[in-house]
This record gives structure tokens, sequence and C-alpha cells, in this order.
């Protein structure tokens, strides 16, 4: 984009340092159609409703029509009787906790909440529970298929337990919890069960519906609000929606359940307050977008983009094997796949700095329990394109061979030793300086241009010293 208006000029060339939001080369965070007009689409919506309030529905009622439509969209998919449009699947995670807690304390009576996590989990269920006051009981997951198994939940299940969690899929591995027999044990119990089905349930919905339709695509397991005893269920729609962000949807099995997620306060001298989410004042900008695109593309369109993301995912998949020195950490069930290497000259976290440089973002997960470092890739409809899929193999090929040139970082086991004698909840900021520098990061506000030292380093810390490190790493983008 060219203009002689300074100030777009200036949003302009900060752009171009960040990786590209279109064409399929940036394999997590974004998400992307490759539908010709639809960002269009999506800007007029969200510019016509960006002073729009949903802060409340009385007095902007297109905010509670564009919500309906939706929300009556994604039940028809994925089940369910009742919903709330949130800013993503953060807030949407958030408030399943949320509605969970205050359902045990009001309906259960109980006091100390827990949440049973798998080991897999997203981050945010550990978020919410911070934020709200649950423990975590974390349950660990089947070291060949990293799924949680249905025993090992049932027996993490206690009369505290507010909410049981499982993934369709997990964002790490691309694979499906047994949400058909987590739930019964669940529903058993009489606790409440959430599907974390942020990343893959529009996806896995809609590929559902194109086998439904007679297309060559696999059965998709059971993993919604359709299964007994899942009570609510988290969707984006930013994602393989792809909607402007900003959008996602909770699901809950009837509107009783979504209410005790719901802020009212009327002990003030204001206006009466009503929040469906965490947010009070929001733009219904978002919302507008959301509406309008899955308005255009609509089921039988979201159908076509998911069987072709299915069938790039095999071929992504089965080239990855064939690559000398990588090997697949799971055979993915949806659209998401994790890569990892046995060989010791190949370090996972080279090959994406490499790939980087040649303008491939592939997201490094670092090692974690029984799951090994990975390169994480989020395939969309951009990707599946033949020549996108073929250069993105070659290239990852290619990349393979420099990092075996290269060799893997390799970190000093007695700096590994003695940083694990740290406590992290009393590092002294001499000691956080020698941390950040034995893991390359410096002073100046800018990370290195390559991450591999940096991630080799955290990965061997213990992960609660990693965690204290890591707002000191990104705290230093930040000089004000």
């Amino acid at each position: 984009m060219t203009t002689d208006d300074p100030i777009l000029a200036r949003l302009t060339a900060l752009r171009a340092g960040d990786l590209p939001v279109h064409g399929g080369r940036t394999m997590a965070y974004v998400y992307d159609s490759g539908l010709e007009g639809l960002d269009e689409l999506a800007n007029a919506a969200q510019a016509a409703f960006a002073g729009v309030n949903g802060l409340d529905m009385t007095a902007f009622p297109s905010v509670v029509e564009l919500e309906n439509d939706l929300v009556r969209r994604a039940t028809a998919l994925l089940g369910g009787g009742a919903g709330t449009f949130t800013s993503g699947g953060t807030e949407s995670c958030l408030l399943a906790v949320l509605t969970a807690r205050q359902y045990a304390r009001k309906e259960r009576g109980v006091t100390e909440p827990e949440l049973v996590l798998p080991e897999t989990a997203h981050a945010a269920f550990h978020k919410a529970a911070e934020l709200f006051g649950l423990r975590v009981v974390n349950v660990p997951v089947d070291p060949d298929t990293f799924k949680v198994r249905p025993a090992d939940m049932a027996a993490a299940i206690s009369d505290r337990t507010a909410l049981v969690v499982v993934s369709a899929p997990s964002y790490a591995h691309g694979v499906i919890d047994p949400v058909v027999e987590v739930a019964r044990e669940a529903e058993r119990r009489g606790v409440l069960c959430h599907v974390d089905a942020c990343i893959g349930g529009w996806y896995l919905g809609h590929l559902r519906h194109a086998a439904r339709q007679g297309q060559d695509v696999p059965g998709v397991p059971e993993f919604d609000l359709s299964v007994p005893g899942v009570t609510s269920l988290s969707v984006d729609l930013h994602k393989y929606a792809y909607t402007a962000k900003g959008a996602s949807l909770l699901l809950f099995r009837d509107a009783g359940l979504r209410r005790h997620g719901w802020f009212a306060h009327a002990a003030w001298p204001g206006y009466p307050v009503v929040n469906s989410t965490l947010q009070g004042t929001k733009s219904a900008g978002p919302l507008a977008a959301a509406w309008a695109v899955t308005e255009r593309v609509g089921a039988g369109g979201y159908a076509v983009l998911s069987t072709r993301v299915h069938r790039t995912t095999r071929v992504l998949a089965d080239g990855v094997e064939r690559i000398e020195g990588l090997r697949l950490a799971a055979r993915p069930e949806a659209s998401l796949i994790a890569v990892a290497s046995d060989d010791p000259d190949i370090d996972v976290f080279v090959v994406a700095d490499e790939l980087r440089g040649s303008g491939w973002y592939l997201q490094p997960q670092p090692a974690f329990g029984a799951s090994p470092a990975t390169l994480h890739l989020t395939v969309t409809a951009a990707v599946a394109q033949p020549e996108t899929a073929r250069l993105l193999l070659t290239e990852l090929e290619k990349a393979v061979e420099r990092a075996r040139e290269l060799g893997p970082v390799r970190v000093d086991p007695e700096v590994v030793e003695a940083a694990a004698t740290l406590d992290p909840d009393a590092l002294t900021p001499q000691e956080v300086e020698i941390a950040l520098a034995l893991a390359g990061v410096g002073e100046g506000g800018r990370l290195p241009e390559r991450m591999a030292p940096v991630l080799a380093v955290l990965q061997e810390l213990p992960p609660r010293l990693s965690a204290r490190l890591l707002p000191e790493v990104i705290g230093r983008l930040f000089r004000t």
C-alpha cells in the first residue's frame, strides 16, 4: 500500500517488519482463507460497526441480532442451546472456567474448586485458574498418542472438581482427546465438562458436514455438545471461520448454565450493569465482521475449505515423514501438525530459524514431559494450494540440511544444574540478568535474530524458572 498520508505511511512501514498474514507462509497465529474479497467485506462490516458499543444491547439492538445469528449458526453445527460472542479463545476459556466455578459454588456448595486438565490443555485454562482461584489438577497424557486417558481423568475428579477439560484437538499435537468417555464420567459424577474446540471446532464441524455430503473425507470423532455430558464448548471464528481477529464463541448446553457466568450489578447510582463477557465496553466491529464473513462463505463454502485443508494436512504429514531426520510427533487428527526429530544432529529450533530466514514461519515448541521439541504447523486454506504445499516441503527439506550442517544448539549442563538451584520467586535482578545473558538475551529492546539458543536454554530450565524469565524477555521489548 502506498499513501501520501504520513500517519498511514508510518503504519505501512511498521507492518513491513511483521510476519505476513496472507499467502500461507505464516503457519501460526493467522488464518487465511485465500478467498478473494473476504478481507474487504470484513473490513467494511467492521468499519460500519466500529463505533457501536456492545456493552448495552438495549441501546444497540443490532448487537443482539448479529450475536443471535452467529450463535444459531454455531449451535446448528456443534450443538448446544445458548452461546456468547467473545473476543477470542482465551476469553472463551476464561468464561468457561468462571461459569463452572460459579455453578459449583451455587449449585453444589463447592468452596475450594478444582480444575481437572490434561497436561496438554491450553495455557488459557491455567490463566483462568490463577485469575479465578481454582486449583489445577494436571493429568498426564499417553506418551505415545499425547491423548489423555479416560481412566486418569476419572481418577482426578473429586467432590471439589468444578470443571474437566478436553481438547478437540490439542494445540501442541493436533490430536483429539477421548471426549465421549471423559464427558460420560463427568456427567456420572455431576461435574461440568468443557471441550476446547477453539482451533478445531469450526473445521471439524464442517469436515463432518462434508462427509455427510458424500465427500471422501474421514469420519470425525464425536466431540461437540451433542455428546452426553459435554456442557460447554469454545470455538473461535477468527480461526477456521476466517473472520477478522477478535471473534470467538462460547457455547453452552442451555441458557441456564450460561447465566452463571454473567455479571450483574445494580447497587450503585449509575446505570444497571449486565456483562456477558469479561469486557464491559467493546466494539461491535469484530462481531459485525464475523457475521458478514460467515454469511458470505456459508456452510457449503466452509465444507469445501475444510476438505481442502484436510487433504493438504495429509499431504504435508506424509511429506514430513519422507524427509530424513524428521518425524511426526503424532499423526494429525485435525489441521495441526507437530514435527519432531530423533536425529541428534537435527535441532528443530535451528530448522525453524533457517525456515524463517527463507520466508516461512513454523512455530517452535519446546520439549515438555514426554513431548519432544517440535515445530508446529497450522494448515489453513491458503496453504491448501498444491504449489504452496510443495514449496513448503521443499524449503523444509533444505532447512533440515542446513540445520544438519550447523549442528544443534549446545547448552552447558553446568549452567542448567546451577539454574535448577534458583528459586524463581526470589530471583535477584542480578540473577535475572545472568540467566538472560546465558540465553542470549541482552539489553537493547530487541530479541536475537536467531531464537534457537534462547529456546534451547529455556526448555532446559525448570518450567517455573522459565515462566519467571519469560516476562523479563518480553518486557525488554517495551521501552516505557
